[in-house]
């Protein structure tokens, strides 16, 4: 019975981990080095890179900004509705993509949206729309990675400090933020991976314009469209080995800690 219960365990381990491999090796085995070289050498992918780079750092910047208070908040605060926010912060995570970008665009077409254009902030088809749309998604999953790493702690350990004569920001900079730093890390990693492979809400927020609004997931779009697959080929195994790379230093992180 102990050898069937391995083996069904270890054998359903391993198809998915064969379904992986098998798509993996496939891809990498339709395009040569040469191609995948040129195909990041063109000009416009080049600009692509560029720009998911820097996008996707801000964004994860913005969401550790916003996510480390806001899931401190979450755990520590007692206040009325706090089940009801903490669903609703929880809706990008859940909600497809698509519907993020549709109702970023539809919100501009609201009072309140046509009073930001009016006053200059119109993000709509621009770079700081792209962060925009990255971050509604990214910050939810930091949040909710942030928020396990405060729940996790020993909250006595905070009142014991309050005793002994720190106050409350005293307390968070000192105490909580060292204790949690581990899934701080972390956070910021999954919002760095999950922003710079964002399609969805910055295809439709933002458009796909070369040298202007495109992103290495809408490349991935605007070559199949036209046909080039090795280029956007090319495109995803950068983003694979992105994901890779994040994920390499997110275990280290999780596994060893930080020194």
């Amino acid at each position: 019975m102990e050898k069937i219960f391995r083996g069904t365990f270890f054998g359903l381990l391993g198809i998915y981990f064969l379904i992986i491999m098998i798509l993996l090796l496939g891809d990498i085995g339709y395009i040569s080095i040469s191609n995948f070289r040129e195909a990041l050498a063109a000009p416009e992918i080049q600009y692509a890179i560029k720009l998911s780079l820097l996008t996707s750092l801000v964004t994860a910047v913005l969401s550790l900004i916003v996510s480390v208070p806001a899931a401190y908040a979450l755990v520590r605060f007692r206040f009325f509705g706090s089940n009801f926010v903490d669903a609703v912060l929880d809706l990008p995570i859940i909600v497809p993509p698509l519907v993020i970008g549709i109702s970023l665009l539809v919100f501009y077409q609201t009072g309140l949206g046509n009073i930001l254009k009016s006053h200059g902030f119109d993000f709509v088809y621009t770079i700081p729309g792209i962060v925009i749309a990255q971050f509604v998604i990214s910050c939810a999953f930091c949040l909710k990675t942030i928020k396990t790493a405060f729940e996790g702690m020993d909250s006595r350990l905070e009142d014991v400090a309050k005793t002994l004569g720190c106050n409350s920001w005293q307390v968070f900079f000192w105490i909580t933020l060292p204790i949690a730093k581990k899934g701080v890390v972390a956070a910021g990693i999954i919002a760095w991976a999950k922003a710079i492979g964002e399609f969805g809400p910055v295809l439709v927020f933002c458009g796909s314009t070369r040298f202007k609004t495109e992103v290495l997931p809408t490349t991935i779009f605007l070559e199949l469209s036209i046909g080039r697959i090795e280029s956007a080929l090319a495109v995803s195994l950068l983003l694979v080995g992105f994901s890779i790379v994040s994920l390499m230093i997110l275990r280290l992180f999780l596994k060893r800690g930080i020194q």
